[in-house]
């Protein structure tokens, strides 16, 4: 017969396994990608450095699922800001009032999400992430076409150019730590410049 877990021991393991996660999801935000160690999410989770390969069979494996994690409550944040507005600049400007003030809020988290050097596997997550972005900007870029308040575009072009050009605008302020009180608003009306809004349609 095979040996079938109980719910007890199914139960023990996935709180190990979310204590493995919740280390994990700290010290990238303390640290980056870098000081995500397998060694260090075992002292952080209170357990033996085995237990966590019982989950995760490499440093690879349990970073990109914290990526998928983190990339996901950051593309929701998105989201719930385009979602508060009305109108295809103030939807614009709310975005990345949110993306942009999450991410220097927590520097070291965003710098891992967008530009640390990390394993293929959790580059993977990264691509994931920033087509979780463009589809949110798309979306809004293609309704203020809709409506008339931008003028006629490739809107995957355009929101693929926002993303990247908010994502490399931001790397240098969160490898350093910190932004100049101008960042955030430069990023905006650059972002309005560049989808036409303000311009006759």
């Amino acid at each position: 017969m095979a040996y079938r877990r109980t719910a007890r021991v199914q139960a023990r393991l996935s709180a190990s396994r979310e204590r493995i996660l919740s280390a994990a999801l700290a010290l990238l935000a303390e640290h980056g990608y870098a000081g995500c160690s397998v060694a260090a999410v075992a002292e952080r989770a209170g357990i033996a450095t085995g237990s966590v390969y019982r989950h995760f069979p490499a440093k690879a494996t349990l970073v990109a699922e914290v990526f998928r994690t983190v990339s996901q409550r950051e593309a929701d944040a998105l989201i719930r800001a385009a979602e508060q507005e009305h109108g295809a600049p103030a939807r614009i400007a709310a975005m990345i009032e949110t993306f942009a003030g999450r991410a220097l809020r927590a520097p070291r988290q965003a710098y891992a999400l967008l530009a640390e050097p990390v394993d293929p596997a959790v580059d993977a997550e990264r691509l994931i992430f920033r087509r979780l972005n463009h589809t949110t900007f798309a979306q809004v870029i293609a309704d203020g076409v809709a409506d008339g308040e931008l003028p006629p575009q490739d809107v995957e072009v355009s929101a693929a150019a926002l993303v990247g050009a908010i994502g490399e605008a931001l790397v240098g302020p969160l490898a350093a730590g910190s932004a100049g009180p101008d960042t955030i608003p430069a990023l905006i009306a650059f972002a309005q410049r560049a989808v036409g809004a303000g311009h006759d349609t």
